[in-house]
């Protein structure tokens, strides 16, 4: 059985930090990672009637990721937003931003295709900066807002385009 590369699935985060979508700016995550999740926290209750039979009740997700290590280079403006968030103190609206996560299939010549792709609603916390002697670090939670819309992206241009809506 083959399987699907970690490669092959890729994240990205606005580090323009707008809202409407128009100026975004994608930048990848993951360089200095050796492990991502995307952690789903399904919200599950379980209850027993008196006649001995489970009823399970599943009503969502709250769905957040971490990402640590992130280095810090004045080059990269997901990194800076990020040191900037944090030495500002910035809170609620001020951290949001979007995410796109793609899924790619390579093809038999080596190429890759995309199998699909997801654009959604953030919010990018800082958890703390500072670090030890291997650089200034300013890991981040990401925490998924909804708005969570299927379409296509492109690596090269860095823009995602909605699914269109058909009745």
């Amino acid at each position: 059985m083959a399987r699907t590369v970690r490669k092959l699935l890729a994240h990205w985060v606005d580090a323009a930090f707008d809202t409407t979508y128009e100026a975004t700016n994608y930048q990848q995550i993951g360089a200095d990672l050796t492990e991502f999740n995307i952690e789903l926290n399904p919200q599950v209750e379980t209850s027993q009637n008196i006649l001995g039979e489970n009823s399970v009740k599943h009503t969502g997700y709250e769905t957040s990721s971490s990402v640590s290590p992130v280095y810090h280079d004045f080059k990269k403006a997901l990194e800076s937003k990020m040191l900037e968030l944090a030495m500002a103190r910035k809170t609620g609206d001020q951290c949001k931003t979007s995410y796109v996560e793609a899924l790619y299939e390579e093809q038999e010549n080596g190429s890759f295709k995309l199998h699909s792709a997801y654009r959604e609603d953030v919010l990018c916390i800082p958890t703390s900066y500072g670090g030890d002697t291997a650089g200034v670090q300013v890991p981040f939670d990401i925490h998924y807002c909804g708005n969570r819309t299927k379409g296509t992206f492109d690596k090269e241009t860095k823009k995602f385009t909605p699914e269109t809506q058909t009745a």
